[in-house]
């Protein structure tokens, strides 16, 4: 009976304090969750992570990828024309995925704001992350 008791008090104890501790521990912030085709299958991956700083009216070269591109827009607002389909702007906090051999290029259409962004790339060792298109 007291062994009952013991761990009553434990877990009423373990109650109260577990909220408090889940208040101390960080937590991310879902931003993009997508289901993508044309990741590489091999053994092996190479992650790129990068950042790109556009100032203002500078663009991407006309180019592909061979796998799909996530990108995060810390500061600005990213352009981005994908071949056969309209303009897409996305804003500082949004995410996006560039699909893989899709023509495209993006912009920093803002004249006086620059653009910063976070690229995520998951490829086959030694892939080279765009190729130009012509």
């Amino acid at each position: 009976m007291r062994k009952a008791l013991n761990c009553m008090v434990l877990i009423a104890a373990m109650a109260s304090v577990a909220p408090a501790i889940a208040q101390d521990l960080a937590r991310p912030d879902p931003v993009l969750r997508e289901v993508v085709e044309g990741m590489p299958r091999g053994e092996k991956q190479e992650v790129h992570v990068m950042t790109a700083h556009f100032l203002p009216g500078q663009s991407t070269v006309f180019h592909t990828h061979r796998f799909p591109v996530t990108v995060y827009i810390m500061e600005g607002s990213f352009t981005l024309e994908l071949e056969g389909r309209p303009a897409t702007v996305i804003r500082a906090g949004q995410s996006f995925v560039e699909p893989p051999h899709v023509r495209m290029t993006g912009y920093n259409r803002s004249a006086t704001e620059a653009l910063r962004l976070v690229i995520l790339y998951v490829g086959d060792p030694g892939t080279p992350f765009l190729d130009p298109a012509h």
